[in-house]
């Protein structure tokens, strides 16, 4: 038995990234809106003209408002004017703040060692700049006292009011009740 080997080529296409400019050639409109490298209006010029005037200063001739009539056009060096708006949203993105929302769960029958302990946590998330959701979870005969968690959310909403405002009151929600903390600006 004999192997034969197979040559199989792979054609890759390669997509730069592209916004969504028209530049030089691919303009086909017969008049454009000329604004030159500095800002000036040169005025309304045919598209030929307009991409021999931009090829003369070696630049691009980029049409910047596409549905104005007649089309804007602008002399720009457009890959430096790429690179300029990736790195402002670099920038945007980078001073970008998510803010996360923090969950503390505890029970009505939680002792006060355990509450401070969560409200330290809660504090700390706060102080992060995070949101807290404090939730109490009633189980079985628990139900009946929905007025213990309220009261219970209330003494966390006040033992965390110097880093945080109550967003929402205690509202109860099938065997949860819920309250959101925000931090202190």
């Amino acid at each position: 038995m004999l192997w034969h080997p197979l040559i199989v080529v792979y054609l890759e296409v390669l997509t730069i990234a592209k916004f969504d400019h028209q530049l030089n050639e691919e303009i086909r409109d017969k008049e454009v809106r000329l604004i030159g490298a500095d800002g000036a209006q040169l005025g309304i010029v045919s598209s030929a003209q307009a991409n021999a005037m931009a090829e003369e200063q070696g630049m691009d001739l980029v049409k910047i408002s596409p549905n104005a009539v007649p089309p804007v056009c602008k002399i720009m060096d457009y890959s430096k004017f790429c690179f300029d708006q990736k790195k402002r949203e670099k920038e945007a993105k980078k001073n970008q703040r998510v803010v996360e929302i923090k969950e503390i769960r505890m029970s009505p029958s939680i002792d006060t060692n355990d509450l401070d302990t969560k409200v330290r946590a809660a504090q700390k998330f706060l102080t992060d700049g995070n949101r807290v959701k404090v939730s109490v979870r009633f189980r079985g005969r628990e139900m009946a006292h929905t007025n213990l968690g309220e009261k219970l959310l209330q003494d966390f909403a006040q033992k965390c009011a110097d880093v945080a405002n109550m967003e929402k009151n205690p509202k109860l929600e099938g065997r949860f009740m819920t309250m959101f903390l925000t931090p202190k600006k």
